[in-house]
């Protein structure tokens, strides 16, 4: 019994693990097509957002919390 229920599991698992992909997938495009509008209504442009990525990405990098 233990085997079917650990198999059941890593099907669950498994399907859980594509159900996030699909999310992941569809918020990328909302997010690069909210992006891209915003670049053609000349609200931002893409040296600002290229910039501003750059800047969280070295707050991601270099933690303005210590870790002990």
């Amino acid at each position: 019994m233990d085997s079917f229920s650990s198999t059941m599991d890593l099907v669950q698992f498994i399907g859980k693990l594509g159900d996030l992909k699909d999310d992941h997938y569809h918020m990328t495009l909302a997010l690069s097509a909210a992006v891209e509008l915003l670049i053609e209504k000349g609200l931002i442009t893409r040296q600002e957002l290229e910039r501003k990525m750059s800047e969280l990405d070295q707050l991601m990098i270099r933690s303005p919390y210590p870790m002990a």
